[in-house]
């Protein structure tokens, strides 16, 4: 077990005072066997009233409504927290899911259909043909390819630190051997969909167990994080970082889940005022090993 404290603070700034549109926040995680919330903070400038709900995939959401115009807007959430991270060793799946390919059973496949279908194009099977390799190399045995892939992403693949917004489609990360950690898990998650796999993307937090000895072998670490997670009968859903090779939740502190990124954004809205009036944005985030 490791007991964490995190903050994330999001500025936004402004030329000239604007009015804030309805915000959508995620950055509240939810209690489960590996992760217990301690305590939750929020502060927001200039205030805003908060309306809390569960949105389709059971995330926390708060949507945020503001009276007062500024030339800033400041959103800092924090979270102390108890993790209980799995153990790739321990992973056991139904004996009928051990090798690829397998079908779900009937009451599964009804549940997992959003997460089973693939949802961008591959028009020249270069994503199909890229994961019938990692197939091929391991004999079909579901935990080693998948295994695989993270090793090779994470040691083969340039990671790149992008704030723009939106996510390059698989294809394009996979050609360019680049990209940043929401690409990364997108690629992973539409190859596995092409066999047959359920997966979803998760956005949340990296922490470095040795952060104390300043190691900065993490990558993705001081802003928010994504990977991706695949579900396999008898395990469940298992999380697989594929910028940092981790697997089973290692290191990670999930806090929304998704059938696409665009809908797991930490912190979206929109604001009235000139189109030039948009300065820049600013996260940080720190997490610190009581």
């Amino acid at each position: 077990m490791i007991t964490l404290d995190l903050k994330h603070t999001t500025i936004y700034r402004y030329v000239n005072p604007v009015r804030f549109l309805e915000h959508r926040l995620i950055s509240r995680p939810r209690s489960t066997h590996e992760l217990s919330l301690l305590d939750t903070g929020l502060s927001i400038s200039p205030p805003a009233q908060l309306r809390w709900l569960h949105d389709v995939f059971g995330n926390s959401v708060a949507r945020l409504t503001f009276e007062d115009s500024a030339d800033t807007l400041v959103v800092e959430s924090s979270f102390r927290a108890e993790h209980y991270p799995g153990d790739p060793q321990l992973l056991l799946l139904d004996d009928y899911a051990a090798t690829l390919p397998f079908t779900y059973n009937d009451s599964d496949a009804v549940d997992l259909a959003s997460y089973l279908r693939c949802h961008y194009a591959d028009p020249d099977g270069v994503v199909a043909a890229w994961m019938q390799g990692f197939i091929e190399a391991n004999q079909g045995v579901t935990l080693e390819v998948l295994n695989a892939m993270v090793q090779h992403i994470q040691a083969g693949f340039v990671y790149q630190r992008r704030d723009e917004h939106g996510t390059w489609e698989p294809a394009r990360t996979l050609g360019n051997r680049s990209g940043s950690c929401r690409d990364y898990a997108l690629l992973m998650m539409e190859a596995v969909r092409g066999i047959g796999l359920a997966a979803r993307f998760v956005s949340g937090y990296l922490y470095d167990e040795d952060a104390g000895e300043d190691s900065g072998v993490l990558l993705g670490g001081g802003e928010t994080h994504a990977w991706c997670e695949v579900y396999l009968p008898g395990a469940g859903w298992v999380a697989y970082d594929p910028t940092n090779a981790l697997v089973a939740g290692r290191n990670v502190i999930p806090v929304a889940f998704a059938r696409d990124p665009a809908q797991a954004s930490p912190l979206s809205g929109g604001f009235d005022g000139l189109l030039g009036d948009f300065i820049g944005m600013e996260v940080n985030v720190t997490i610190t090993r009581v």
